[in-house]
């Protein structure tokens, strides 16, 4: 596994020294599980890729244990009492000496040129590797750099992936079928005949919207160039017209929806076409009520997509505030469901009445809005009247966001059928803390960086983090020229030393507590 069982005496003050890297398995590796598989008589596994995911989701780590898998490191998360390289090329160097396995292919690369170079150098050298790889990924070398690029959202502004092209195969398109999503976009599916490429069997390609089928001129018939985009999804690349036969058919859009019958609508200027069966289309209830509960939202514990089926199908709950009056008599109706899950789940339903503005928002499933969005829409209108009354000026005036976000959320709540489910849902008994408001820029801390290290003792680093917060202060996980001060509690590592390198005031835990009490 080219993971060290012993780190060296070197970091025996280290408290926490998280590594980050890929499982893989070799292609010898894959070859022998499945002359194994076949001695047994049980199913052979389809791909390297595919054994590995599954074998790390065994229960027993006995069976994992076996697998022959490879871990290879490629960076550090948390790190508390290590200093570490200043460069990209020195930490795998450096976790190498310690032990694990890291790509011999590493390369430190010099401008434009030689980058492209050993891009090409690795996409010739693929096949000739043990192991599948799909690109290779460029870092900033430079810490400092690193740290001054940050990141967006979860990715890094330091590292780039250059994919390699896709395995591509060839099929024929015999049926295009509309699937309804829980926003009501109907999507087309083509099914072809089965195909293998890149590591799996394809039958089903999404063709995303009508004017993709137009642009690539799909027909029914056609014989089709097809891969899988980043070695994942399926896609259909390309269309081969000198194969098309004369019995070859349009692609042509439903008139009605293909679940309820409703009357299919497509906006001017939207590729994308809809039922408008709101709430009353079965496809749409079924994933609308999936999200409402999903843990992101109502977080409703134990209500998952069996158990959403069968409330649909024995006609339990329409809509989603119908979930708040469901009671353990009627749930015992349902097959397979005992007395003591019944309870819990009259239970978890009690417990997601007791919910935030913004994850109410985020659970009524209005298009474009996710969590962010919806986050940014309780902080500024602070009450759902406050929101209803909004026009599209008030809503464009939020944050992140534009004229398309503002007229969904606009549309939404103007929707009769809308503002029923929300109002029973309120009558159900959900309930969220009122939003004061702030002016962050007010706040004693606004603008204001702070870094914690070691272990505090009076608080846990997050609690003092979200005192910090609510102060109006940023909390981030690096130290830079640009951070206000470090706040260094016992066994304080790295960060505490970069602090001190870079000249950063430090604090102690007596010099965080006064900070706070005289705020």
């Amino acid at each position: 596994a080219a993971i060290p069982q012993q780190l060296p005496d070197s970091l025996f003050s280290c408290d926490l020294l998280e590594v980050r890297g890929e499982i893989v398995m070799s292609h010898k590796a894959f070859a022998a599980l499945n002359a194994a598989a076949d001695a047994r008589g049980d199913k052979r596994f389809v791909n390297p890729r595919n054994a590995a995911a599954g074998s790390l989701r065994q229960k027993d780590p006995r069976i994992t244990a076996k697998r022959q898998l490879q871990f290879f490191a490629y960076g550090v998360g948390a790190v508390d009492g290590a200093d570490l390289p200043d460069s990209q090329l020195g930490l795998l160097d450096w976790l190498a000496d310690l032990g694990f396995t890291v790509s011999e292919w590493r390369r430190r690369c010099e401008g434009r040129d030689e980058v492209l170079a050993y891009q090409q150098e690795m996409s010739a050298r693929r096949s000739q590797l043990d192991y599948d790889i799909d690109g290779v990924v460029f870092k900033i070398n430079a810490q400092s750099e690193q740290d001054a690029l940050g990141f967006v959202a979860k990715a890094p502004r330091w590292a780039i992936a250059f994919k390699f092209p896709a395995e591509e195969a060839t099929s024929r398109v015999h049926a295009v079928d509309f699937q309804v999503g829980r926003t009501g976009a109907l999507t087309p599916v083509a099914r072809i005949d089965p195909v293998f490429v890149g590591g799996v069997t394809v039958s089903n390609i999404t063709l995303h919207n009508i004017d993709e089928i137009s642009r690539k001129d799909i027909r029914i018939g056609d014989t089709v160039v097809v891969r899988r985009a980043g070695d994942v999804i399926p896609e259909v690349v390309r269309v081969l017209p000198e194969l098309r036969p004369a019995a070859a058919r349009p692609v042509t859009l439903p008139a009605t929806c293909p679940v309820c019958g409703s009357e299919v609508v497509r906006a001017e200027g939207e590729a994308i076409a809809r039922c408008s069966g709101g709430l009353f289309c079965p496809a749409q209830r079924r994933e609308a009520i999936k999200h409402f509960a999903s843990r992101k939202a109502m977080n409703i514990d134990g209500l998952g997509e069996k158990w959403i089926e069968l409330l649909l199908e024995h006609k339990l709950v329409e809509h989603v505030d119908d979930l708040f009056h469901l009671t353990v008599p009627q749930l015992l109706t349902l097959p397979r469901m005992g007395e003591k899950s019944a309870q819990n789940l009259v239970d978890a339903l009690s417990a997601a009445k007791q919910t935030t503005l913004p994850r109410f928002l985020y659970a009524l499933g209005i298009r474009e809005v996710g969590e962010v969005t919806a986050a940014g829409l309780a902080a500024h209108f602070r009450n759902l009247d406050a929101l209803n009354a909004a026009t599209l000026e008030d809503l464009q005036a939020v944050p992140d966001v534009g004229p398309v976000v503002a007229q969904h959320v606009f549309t939404f709540l103007r929707q009769p059928h809308n503002q029923e489910v929300i109002h029973n849902l309120i009558e159900a008994g959900v309930r969220w803390p009122a939003i004061i408001a702030t002016d962050t820029n007010a706040l004693p801390l606004a603008g204001k960086t702070y870094v914690l290290t070691g272990t505090l003792e009076g608080m846990t680093r997050e609690e003092a983090g979200e005192r910090l917060k609510a102060l109006g202060a940023k909390v981030s996980g690096s130290v830079s020229s640009k951070t206000t001060a470090v706040i260094a509690g016992s066994e304080a590592g790295s960060k505490l030393t970069k602090a001190q390198e870079l000249g950063v005031t430090v604090l102690d835990e007596a010099d965080l507590q006064e900070l706070l009490r005289n705020l």
